[in-house]
């Protein structure tokens, strides 16, 4: 919940109408882009209560994590109350702080009346952030387990391993590059938690000895859980993790997120398409003067008035589109959908619909508004905006001809097309470069189709290099079966099915990344289908087919290409061997 003092500083922004964009190459890095500790946005005061009993096994960092969380309080506006006393959890003591942090609690550590205070906490829009041994707590108590998300369940030694930042605008992680290298003890859990919270960051298997998940390895994650927030992090077990600027800052976004003075959409997602990855602008083309800059897989508008639309498709039917964007001051862009295909950045406007980034307007411009036609609930939209400086989330839900926009995980707006000459079920879709000295970002553009251009499943050869076909080997269904080239013969083995999903099927079974690894070389198998994004493959409009959790693509090993040739996983160049022709 915001205070009267947040949606103040909220509502800055300016006005007019917006286009525009072109895209200066720059691959984004992939470290950690912060090398101090930033100060986010000021926030009004408030307190959290560090909990760090233990019943079980009990780390040396816990005094580390509670001076370093002491050290943010001071520096970030918030008291810390620090305790080992269960006794803390009444209804009436808790109610005084906007999260309770779990810091390496282990074992059983709250009985049975201040398990139910606790629960009357959340329910009651409270915060909870668990820390490191979190999740090795309360196994006993099923609302506890549903509130971390996931439990422990075993650990290899303490090895550097390669963080995937899959979320970029959550205040914990938008501070991080696409990959983040650091040493910690990398727990396992006994269940994946991506079905039911937003992974915001997760493991690289292949990167360090131990992990058991099967190459999806969820390692952060933000939920709404029974009225609260709840943030877990897996990092912490070294004393080293609370001097580390990067980690520290982590830690600051979720509490800031599970004390509810910063917003994020933290609803599971997945089955999403990345139509811009941080990585790439193939497919996407500049319409009218000014552009985007490429810089930390980030596109920056500057000039204008244009466009930068995605020229490689045009989507019909349903769909779900989502982009993280942020505004630097008082700036002002927005998102086209169902326009034509045209040079010219007034087409957009003329036959499209803009959803409005700029939260000082009139309340048909303002952000959230379909831009001169619907105004957003400005009372939902002031609740969960972030202000300048903050990155936000848009869901644009198309469904026949209404629109339904989710800023932050939250609906703002609901309209519904009625003009004959436009629809939101056709065209295409592009962010705006509004003009000189407007500074709007965005990040992570991902699309999942419900319909429309994909009605359902294609299923036939999948054609490489030299004409030959994606083969399974030998014809075989084990896990782990090869995948290779192979002259054409019409055979179940090279009969692919291609999903709405992002799945590539064979013999029942799917394409899948070996480990959900991300190394050039890394071995494409099949595998048991399973949901996670090893198994997401991303037709690209310049022939290759990318498997977005990596960036990569799907690529015939080698220099010569013959029957048995496997297939891999390599950096995309657009050779011959990444080029093919799906069903």
């Amino acid at each position: 919940m915001r205070t009267p003092l947040r949606s103040m500083v909220v509502l800055l922004a300016g006005a007019a109408l917006a286009l525009a964009p072109q895209a200066a190459a720059a691959p984004p890095p992939t470290h950690v882009s912060v090398t101090a500790e930033t100060r986010a946005a000021a926030d009004p005061a408030y307190k959290i209560l560090v909990f760090s009993k233990t019943a079980g096994f009990r780390h040396s960092s816990i005094d580390d994590g509670v001076a370093a969380l002491r050290g943010l309080g001071t520096a970030h506006d918030f008291t810390v109350d620090a305790t080992e006393d269960a006794g803390s959890f009444t209804a009436g003591n808790l109610a005084q702080y906007k999260a309770v942090v779990f810091l390496s609690t282990t074992g059983d550590v709250l009985d049975t009346a201040q398990q139910n205070a606790f629960e009357q906490y959340v329910r009651g829009g409270g915060g909870y952030v668990g820390i490191h041994a979190a999740a090795d707590t309360e196994y006993d108590w099923p609302f506890y387990e549903g509130l971390a998300g996931a439990l422990f369940h075993s650990h290899p030694a303490i090895q550097s391993a390669t963080v995937e930042v899959e979320d970029r605008a959550h205040d914990a992680t938008a501070h991080l590059g696409g990959a983040w290298q650091r040493t910690d003890e990398w727990y396992n859990y006994r269940t994946n938690p991506r079905t039911t919270a937003r992974v915001l960051a997760s493991l690289d298997e292949s990167s360090y000895s131990g992990g058991n998940m099967a190459g999806d390895h969820p390692i952060a994650w933000c939920k709404d859980y029974e009225g609260g927030r709840a943030f877990y992090t897996g990092g912490g077990h070294t004393d080293e993790s609370y001097t580390e600027p990067a980690f520290r800052r982590h830690l600051l976004g979720g509490i800031r997120w599970a004390a509810g003075m910063t917003d994020a959409d933290c609803r599971p997602e997945n089955g999403y398409t990345a139509l811009f990855d941080g990585s790439s602008t193939t497919g996407w083309k500049q319409a009218g003067p000014g552009g985007f800059t490429l810089a930390d897989g980030t596109l920056t508008s500057h000039g204008g008035l244009g466009m930068f639309w995605h020229s490689a498709r045009e989507f019909t039917g349903d769909y779900s589109l989502k982009l993280d964007w942020k505004a630097a001051g008082d700036d002002n862009s927005g998102v086209f959908l169902g326009f034509p295909a045209s040079d010219d950045p007034w087409s957009a406007v003329n036959n499209g619909y803009e959803i409005q980034i700029d939260a000082t307007d009139a309340a048909d411009r303002t952000t959230g508004a379909v831009y001169g036609f619907r105004s957003a609930d400005i009372a939902a939209r002031d609740a969960v905006l972030n202000p300048p400086g903050e990155w936000n989330t848009y869901e644009l839900r198309v469904t026949g001809e209404r629109l339904e926009i989710f800023l932050n995980g939250r609906k703002i707006n609901d309209f519904t097309n009625t003009d004959p000459a436009r629809s939101l079920r056709q065209g295409h879709i592009g962010i705006q470069n509004h003009g000189d000295g407007d500074e709007v970002s965005f990040r992570n553009i991902r699309i999942k189709q419900a319909g429309g251009q994909e009605p359902g499943p294609r299923s036939g050869p999948v054609k490489g290099v030299n004409g030959k076909c994606l083969d399974v080997d030998n014809s075989q269904s084990t896990d782990g079966t090869k995948i290779q080239l192979w002259t054409c013969n019409g055979t179940g083995a090279q009969t692919w099915t291609i999903a709405g999903d992002g799945t590539v099927k064979a013999l029942g079974k799917c394409l899948d990344v070996s480990g959900g690894g991300s190394a050039d070389g890394t071995k494409v198998q099949l595998w048991t289908c399973n949901g996670t994004a090893a198994q997401v493959w991303a037709p690209q409009s310049d022939g290759t087919v990318r498997n977005p959790r990596s960036g990569k693509c799907l690529d015939a090993s080698g220099g010569t290409w013959n029957d048995g040739t496997a297939v891999h996983l390599w950096t995309c160049h657009t050779g011959p061997n990444q080029k093919w022709t799906l069903p």
